[in-house]
């Protein structure tokens, strides 16, 4: 049994309002198990509607002339009474019948029974209605398992986790023999990846083997999904979807339309890669013009990197035994890829949104971050000539940008050297994207 932070999340949803919880994200990040875990440490009965594996559920809602009608068949379709106060109601995919979504606001005026739901983004259905009930719903969305929580799983204690985090803040080195221990750790991580049902499989089993077939069985889940969204393959989806990990090992790791067809216009297919991000099965990460806030301003959204939504079914995706050779530190194999992608998709997890800067004059910055007003350079160094950075140099030099300081990511312990915070590549689990805290009031001054 897994323990994820969204296990706290859901308590303390549950604890403070009646709301509905919905929790969203890619297929088989965790989210049905998460909402059964609750209910059954909360001593809830839930009753679980899936309308993917039991289409025969989009009826119970059909044609139901209001809540109570609608809270009958789901008690007949459950078998036996709902009590109230005890009852958790689960409607499961509910991108597949997304008009389920109007009854939410009755529901939980209703008051009687706690109220989750569950999607997974494929396409655009989700999103067309999820305006309809506001105030009556709270969304969270799911990824996969994040650094620290994997750890955490693989038995990485508190204090150890603590005194890590307290080298982070204070810009000091971790002690040596754990330093040495999470960059082992990390090294597996970039194979095992966040896919709960992998994780489980290396937790239970350590066989990297059994790991690699769960991970073949949730890309073909995928690419069925995508065939069942393109059955004509018009939309270029899978095309896409396969190529993410030769984009990724090319030397400027761009996503090149060309390698697609050689005729394609990213205009006609732009909804393809919106697809594929809406179902958080890619990561587009945009590139800026300037690095200058904001940097949404400066987005080229026709110039981007496409990264896998996990580190570890990138990781499969390459043959030649690339998981044992990354194990074994072997120097001769391209890690920079599959470094990108794992803090991109910490990165990504930890709220922040994914965009790099590239020039031809300053050179290109793997990623640059935005947060209170500041632009944050950061890249991502595999090898160890981790201190040679002729872009992020470029680009801290050049007195119009104002940027005061940069990260750069690697294997090193930590470092600090001018404006450039050398931190250990695991460091990425502390980085998260601060929301704005406080009320805004402004009272302008009247004539």
């Amino acid at each position: 049994m897994l323990n994820r932070h969204i296990d706290n999340v859901i308590k303390r949803h549950y604890s403070i309002t009646n709301k509905a919880l919905l929790l969203s994200g890619a297929r088989q990040v965790g989210k049905t198990y998460a909402i059964r875990r609750y209910a059954r440490e909360a001593g809830l009965d839930l009753v679980e509607m899936n309308f993917l594996l039991q289409p025969e559920t989009k009826r119970i809602p059909e044609g139901a002339a209001n809540v109570q009608e609608l809270l009958l068949r789901i008690s007949a379709y459950a078998n036996r009474p709902l009590e109230s106060g005890k009852t958790l109601i689960f409607f499961d995919e509910v991108e597949e019948y997304a008009d389920i979504l109007t009854w939410v606001k009755a529901l939980v005026d209703e008051g009687r029974f706690q109220y989750a739901l569950s999607g997974s983004l494929l396409g655009l259905e989700l999103k067309n209605v999820r305006s309809e009930p506001v105030g009556y719903m709270s969304e969270f969305q799911m990824f996969p398992l994040d650094f620290e929580e994997f750890i955490r799983n693989l038995g990485v204690s508190d204090e150890v986790l603590a005194s890590v985090r307290e080298a982070w803040e204070q810009h000091k080195p971790v002690d040596a023999y754990i330093h040495e221990k999470l960059l082992r750790l990390f090294n597996l991580y970039l194979i095992v990846g966040g896919m709960p049902q992998a994780v489980q499989t290396y937790v239970d089993t350590n066989d990297l083997q059994r790991v690699l077939l769960e991970q073949q069985a949730i890309l073909a889940l995928y690419k069925k999904d995508i065939a069942r969204y393109d059955p004509d393959g018009k939309l270029y989806i899978n095309d896409i979807f396969e190529l993410i990990p030769s984009e990724l090992n090319a030397k400027n790791k761009r996503f090149i339309l060309k390698n697609l067809n050689e005729h394609i216009k990213f205009s006609r297919h732009e909804n393809s890669f919106v697809w594929l991000r809406d179902a958080d099965m890619a990561l587009p990460t945009y590139n800026v013009e300037e690095p200058r806030v904001p940097l949404k301003l400066n987005e080229l959204r026709n110039l981007f990197k496409l990264f896998q939504n996990d580190v570890g079914l990138l990781a499969s995706q390459y043959v030649g035994g690339i998981q044992l050779k990354i194990l074994q530190g072997d120097v001769n194999i391209n890690n920079g890829a599959i470094y990108e992608n794992a803090v991109a998709q910490e990165l990504h997890a930890h709220g922040w949104k994914l965009r790099y800067f590239n020039s031809k004059k300053q050179g290109e910055v793997d990623f640059v971050l935005e947060q209170d007003g500041e632009v944050i350079p950061l890249e991502v160094k595999s090898g160890k000539d981790y201190q040679r950075h002729v872009a992020l140099s470029n680009i801290l030099r050049n007195k119009e940008y104002g940027i005061c300081r940069a990260v750069v990511l690697s294997n090193e312990n930590m470092s600090e050297r001018d404006q450039v915070l050398y931190a250990p590549v695991y460091m990425t689990m502390f980085m998260h994207h601060r929301k704005p805290q406080g009320p805004m009031v402004y009272r302008p001054e009247l004539p």
